[in-house]
């Protein structure tokens, strides 16, 4: 069961690192560029915040799950001893 939050945390912690690093600006030409990519537009749009809600949330739900089943076995673990 301990090693399951370690995990969790581990995963947190890489996640909100990542989520750093994303925000991180590596364009430092300022060049202006006539195409827009689908991030720009989603990103104009509002909708990035859409796509991260949702991954994040099918995330939590795993983790989520995943610790479910770890009590059960630990459970059932004891009781077959």
């Amino acid at each position: 069961m301990n090693r399951v939050y370690k995990l969790a945390a581990i995963f947190a912690c890489l996640l909100i690192s990542t989520i750093a690093f994303a925000q991180y600006s590596t364009d430092t030409t300022k060049i202006v560029t006539t195409t827009t990519t689908t991030d720009d537009i989603m990103r104009s749009n509002g909708k990035i915040y859409v796509v991260m809600a949702v991954c994040i949330t099918i995330l939590v739900a795993l983790i989520l799950y995943l610790i479910r089943i770890d009590r059960k076995i630990t459970k059932l673990e004891h009781l077959s001893k």
